[in-house]
């Protein structure tokens, strides 16, 4: 029986597998763009071996694509096929793949959880449930987890820079600014191209309001990343997070045509509609034009993007952002199309799934919202809102991106007047972000109505 070089037992004994399982977990944690290229080398290199298929499956499920579901069922079916191989771990994370593929992630997460509570070092179960807490709005589940198994990791284990990573923003999120910027700044002095820490650090600075210190390390690292995925895009979009802050609308527009939605990236051609792409180009217009800037025709491609996914409602924080586009650009019918579509969705499963619930109670009441927001019933869209603000964070998203939703509701507000609605706002913004609302630029202009 053999190893991996995190000391796991796996069910192949070909070498250049082995060595091709390690190149492959390496490159996903570290977002670099050749993780398709390291992964169809592990499958050639023994189609037999059952983590193979499931870690295709579960790096096809990241992108939050419906259209990718045959993709991951096919890859279950073929791990499935070899369960006389398979060691009990990996049967575990194939559980966990079904789980998640089948609609249930907090089962797929209790499950990561059990692999992880007697294989420790199981990073590839340890990033996946950091992922998909995550995106369920559950940072608590994020640092519970990485508490538990952090003992076991030491400096010189592979990838430990990868799990201060996770440290960090898992912290971040919990709201422990200061040890999330020191394990965010260890993580990029083992790896100055770690994506995944430097994101960790611009989460502290942004919710701190450190904007000038944001901008340089961001400047400072971006050389670094020339050979990672997408969250690079991402960023970017921290970069003109920053931009915004000081209102230099010039240069958060040159970031959005040339960093995060570059469309002349390779990145963004071979997936226009990944969903933090579209998460951060819906997000940045939207505030700019609160601010009064003319994006010009940048909505349009967003929509006709969002058109193609109509009927996709995987990425439950993404369906907002593919709403807002398409009202801003008037395909009314489209809207309507997407909000039947996410209706009949919601009410076919609310009760037999976790995610459907989620979608039914949350997101389309937002969708509502914005369709309201759209037509000029704002009082109405605040009505619709308001029984769910404190649930939102449950469609995912990090503080910064759950911005956009109570920006939303404070702009709904002040179009219709209605003076506790913008009060009860500005005291949640003040309750999760240490920088008052009359410092942030998106908020300011509401406090005097408070």
């Amino acid at each position: 029986m053999r190893s991996d070089a995190f000391g796991l037992k796996v069910s192949t004994d070909v070498e250049a597998a082995i060595d091709a399982l390690d190149a492959t977990i390496v490159s996903y944690l570290s977002y670099r763009v050749d993780v398709p290229v390291r992964l169809k080398a592990l499958l050639d290199a023994d189609p037999d071996f059952a983590l193979a298929h499931i870690m295709r499956g579960c790096f096809t499920m990241l992108g939050f694509r419906a259209s990718d579901l045959p993709v991951v069922r096919e890859a279950i079916a073929a791990a499935a096929r070899l369960s006389n191989r398979m060691l009990p771990r990996e049967e575990a994370h194939l559980r966990a793949l079904s789980a998640w593929a089948g609609g249930d992630p907090e089962g797929a997460l209790r499950i990561w959880t059990a692999i992880l509570a007697e294989y420790p070092s199981d990073v590839l179960a340890f990033r996946l449930h950091h992922f998909v807490a995550f995106w369920l709005g559950r940072p608590e589940a994020m640092v519970s987890t990485l508490d538990s198994i952090r003992r076991a990791w030491q400096p010189e284990m592979p990838a430990y820079g990868a799990m201060l990573s996770c440290c960090a923003f898992a912290s971040e999120e919990a709201g422990l600014y200061t040890p999330a910027e020191n394990y965010g700044r260890e993580a990029v002095a083992i790896d100055p191209g770690d994506p995944w820490g430097a994101h960790a650090v611009a989460h502290v600075l942004q919710m701190q309001g450190r904007t000038r210190e944001g901008i340089d390390w961001i400047d400072t690292l971006a050389p670094n990343w020339h050979d990672r995925n997408n969250l690079r895009h991402h960023l970017y979009w921290h970069g003109a997070m920053y931009h915004l802050e000081h209102a230099d609308f010039e240069q958060v527009l040159a970031l959005y045509d040339n960093g995060f939605r570059n469309l002349a990236s390779p990145l963004t051609q071979a997936a226009p509609d990944l969903y933090i792409d579209v998460q951060n180009a819906v997000s940045m217009l939207f505030r700019l034009e609160r601010q009064g800037v003319d994006v010009g025709q940048r909505w349009d491609e967003l929509a006709v993007h969002a058109q193609a996914r109509i009927d996709d409602s995987l990425s439950g924080f993404s369906v907002p952002h593919w709403m807002l586009a398409l009202v801003r650009t008037g395909r009314r019918d489209d809207a309507a199309r997407m909000r039947a579509a996410l209706a009949e969705t919601a009410a076919g499963q609310a009760h037999a799934s976790p995610t459907q619930a989620m979608l039914a109670g949350i997101a389309l009441p937002i969708c509502d919202a914005i369709i309201a927001r759209a037509d000029g019933r704002c009082a109405e869209a605040c009505e619709r809102m308001r029984p769910v603000l404190g649930s939102m964070y449950r469609l995912g998203g990090s503080h910064a991106q759950q911005d956009l939703l109570e920006q939303l509701f404070l702009d709904c507000a002040l179009a219709a007047g209605r003076d506790a609605d913008v009060a009860l706002l500005l005291q949640r913004v003040r309750a999760r972000c240490p920088v008052p609302p009359e410092h942030r630029i998106g908020y300011r202009m509401a406090v005097h109505d408070e």
